[in-house]
């Protein structure tokens, strides 16, 4: 796949895969709102779901193509557990070699099991990093681009600023860059861009939609909610991820006194039945933006008018700069 799609989207966002949270509707809706869609293998479970899943998006992607070839449709992304405590690899792989997403997200693991796989058939493989160190393997491993997982996202949080590790990366990377955390409008967006992120990933800001799989109190709790309510902790996955304080509280647990870190397991062969975090709810420092629980294309919309708004104020600036600058140089 030519990195090239990016100029092609109606903006530079990914809706990132966020666990019990991302299904085909939601990617179908992304999709056809000119963004990319992605949803985690794990989501699907068992594997013959994942199947189901997969069939669902094609077919569907592909009618809606077929309805208005015009139509600006961003691809799907998979999000690939390549942790390996995940069992049900293999049999993801196949089903990624079948269905053939363009875009291969690998996440709490190296990205090396996916690349043969996916750059066989002209896919690109994102791989999911929270710091340089592990950039730097992912990008020894093959990976086509990275997704910077920064300070302030939902879910398994990073530490860095967004700005700081973008600028980072970009000394050593010049392929495909993502970068996440706390950004949740078109303005943040053109920060990013600006920065030099090539995509931004947008979870938080998409869970209370009408698409998402969330439970409505779920939904309804993020619109409820600000950044106060967030305590990140590595207490029920094993991997550090910013949690709401009232779902923890729902659930028995005392935010200011969780419990101490288990070994992580990702195998997405085990049932989701009695599992800790399966009634316990994520988000990232963008909730703020959340007032209500609208269509995804309604969010997209608003997006793209502050993107816009965004961009037509960096170019006054610059024009403004470029002027001075002439008047200086001719005194």
């Amino acid at each position: 796949m030519n990195l090239d799609f990016v100029h092609a989207l109606r903006l530079p966002v990914v809706a990132a895969p966020m666990f019990l949270v991302s299904g085909p509707e939601m990617v179908l809706a992304a999709c056809k709102a000119g963004i990319v869609g992605a949803f985690p293998n794990a989501n699907a479970r068992p594997i013959a779901t994942l199947g189901a899943w997969m069939q669902t998006i094609t077919e569907g992607l592909a009618a809606a193509r077929a309805a208005d070839p015009d139509a600006a449709i961003g691809p799907w992304a998979v999000n690939l557990m390549t942790h390996k405590s995940n069992t049900r690899m293999p049999e993801d792989l196949e089903l990624i070699a079948k269905y053939q997403p363009p875009i291969v997200i690998t996440a709490l693991g190296s990205p090396k099991p996916a690349i043969d796989v996916v750059h066989g058939y002209g896919g690109i493989v994102l791989a999911d990093v929270v710091s340089l160190k592990l950039a730097h393997k992912a990008v020894d491993a093959g990976a086509n681009g990275l997704a910077c997982v920064s300070a302030g996202a939902g879910g398994h949080t990073g530490t860095l600023s967004p700005f700081a590790f973008v600028s980072a990366i970009r000394q050593f990377f010049d392929g495909l860059v993502v970068i996440g955390g706390g950004i949740a409008d078109g303005f943040g967006v053109a920060g990013a861009i600006a920065a030099g992120a090539d995509l931004v990933y947008m979870g938080t800001r998409f869970i209370a939609t009408r698409e998402s799989m969330a439970p409505d109190a779920y939904k309804q709790m993020l619109v409820d909610c600000s950044v106060e309510d967030l305590v990140i902790s590595a207490g029920l996955t094993g991997t550090p991820a910013s949690w709401l304080k009232p779902s923890l509280c729902n659930a028995g647990l005392d935010p200011e006194n969780l419990p101490p870190t288990p070994e992580r397991n990702y195998d997405a062969n085990r049932s989701l039945k009695a599992r800790r975090w399966v009634d316990t709810w994520t988000a990232g420092h963008g909730l703020g933006a959340i007032r209500s629980v609208v269509p995804l294309a309604e969010v997209v919309d608003g997006l793209e008018r502050e993107h816009c708004a965004a961009t037509l104020r960096l170019s006054a600036l610059s024009a403004r700069s470029q002027a001075a600058a002439r008047v200086a140089a001719a005194a």
